[in-house]
């Protein structure tokens, strides 16, 4: 998806209570989650390359199911927004995406993934993060992606650095696993072609 103006002022954020648009790549395709995708979502999640660089992921497919419908609501109600990672020529989710705004009207975002390991390495990450980043700049008129990444994941780093992201500092102590405190890299993608926005009076900085 080519997202046009992102030099311009940004846009009223949009009312997501009709649902995520989608966006297509050549590789990729970037779609609202369904029920149906919890099975597959189930699995790729209790994988350990993957359930080792996320926090507890669900332990059961109905707390996936769950999951599912709480993304429904908080996308309406501008909390978070989740795309679900269909590769081309598959029809099952092989990961997702989060944006999770940090500050109000989605200024500010934090950015979660993750990936079916079958598909590390095809290209299909990065085609799906270039349309996150196009949909966060231009769509919903933000300044600044964040990403957090363990310092011992080598793959994720990388990939972030390949997408244009910049590494920005280290998170002492950011992240648990296996009863092991461990520490993060701070990554940030900032769009420096947009125009500073006036502040609403009453928000904070």
């Amino acid at each position: 998806m080519a997202v046009h103006g992102i030099d311009a002022a940004p846009p009223p954020v949009p009312n997501w209570s009709e649902g995520l648009p989608r966006l297509e790549g050549e590789r990729v395709t970037l779609r609202e989650l369904r029920p149906s995708d919890a099975p597959a979502l189930y699995r790729t999640v209790r994988m350990p390359d993957v359930a080792q660089q996320m926090w507890p992921p669900p332990a059961t497919l109905e707390a996936v199911e769950r999951f599912i419908e709480r993304t429904h609501v908080n996308r309406g109600l501008g909390q978070s927004i989740y795309f679900g990672v269909v590769p081309g020529g598959e029809t099952d989710v092989a990961g997702l995406f989060e944006l999770r705004p940090m500050q109000p009207r989605f200024f500010r975002l934090e950015l979660g993934y993750f990936l079916h390991p079958a598909w590390w390495g095809t290209g299909v990450f990065s085609e799906a993060a270039q349309l996150i980043r196009e949909f966060a700049f231009g769509v919903l008129g933000a300044q600044r992606i964040e990403a957090r990444v363990s310092v011992d994941n080598p793959r994720g780093n990388a990939a972030l650095r390949k997408i244009g992201a910049r590494r920005e500092g280290r998170l002492r102590a950011a992240f648990i696993h296996e009863g092991r405190y461990v520490d993060q890299y701070l990554w940030a993608i900032v769009n420096r072609g947009a125009t500073p926005r006036r502040r609403t009076p009453g928000t904070s900085r």
